[in-house]
């Protein structure tokens, strides 16, 4: 079955309205500055967006530019962030941030994924995720819930997030890309969960392959 996925994302995106803003959303709607959604985003991996949002406001009580990274210790960044997940490592990230934006970008923040991906503890869903919330350049952020999703509803057929990244920056219209993770975080947040999604009360479920694979069994 082919997805029809202009129908799938303008669905979707009065769907979402309904439920909470993804945090990295919300830091750039609270704080419009890219650097915040860089250090939110690197908080935010492999932990709970509530735990994400308050470790975002203490550190942010602390830090409002590269340079005041620098006037605390590892141990003080540690205390913030506690307890999102890999906090010593994010906190070692965080600490060696300034040095790298100073001596390879002049102390700014790039607005590419080939740049961004150079900084300490920025992987490629880091990356993309900045400069689409961060900088509101089209980027194809790929989380877990993204690519479940994707899958889910048979629009692309791969294995891991980086083929789905791959997958959709050759086949997703290029007008959905700083919208298109972020509907879908939400989504499978919400109501297309990892485990038991709530298919009787999905908006989309005529145009979702899992409907085809249940009915087989």
């Amino acid at each position: 079955m082919k997805v029809d996925i202009d129908e799938v994302y303008k669905i979707l995106a009065g769907e979402v309205k309904k439920y909470k803003v993804p945090v990295i959303d919300l830091i750039k709607l609270q704080t419009n500055d890219p650097f915040k959604v860089l250090l939110g985003t690197i908080l935010s991996a492999r932990t709970k967006d509530e735990i994400t949002v308050k470790a975002s406001e203490r550190l942010f009580l602390k830090v409002n530019k590269p340079s005041d990274l620098e006037n605390l210790s590892l141990r003080e960044i540690e205390k913030l962030i506690f307890p999102v997940g890999f906090y010593k490592n994010k906190a070692r990230f965080l600490k060696a941030l300034p040095k790298v934006l100073n001596e390879e970008f002049g102390g700014k923040i790039p607005d590419t994924v080939e740049e961004l991906i150079r900084l300490p503890g920025v992987g490629r869903k880091t990356a993309n995720l900045v400069v689409t919330v961060g900088f509101g350049k089209p980027a194809m952020c790929v989380d877990t819930h993204c690519h479940r999703i994707s899958n889910r509803l048979g629009y692309v057929k791969t294995n891991n997030p980086l083929e789905t990244e791959m997958a959709l920056r050759k086949k997703l219209p290029k007008e959905y890309w700083l919208d298109y993770n972020s509907m879908l975080v939400a989504f499978g947040q919400h109501l297309c969960t990892p485990i038991s999604p709530h298919c009787s009360k999905c908006p989309i479920i005529i145009y979702c392959n899992r409907v085809e694979v249940v009915s087989s069994r």
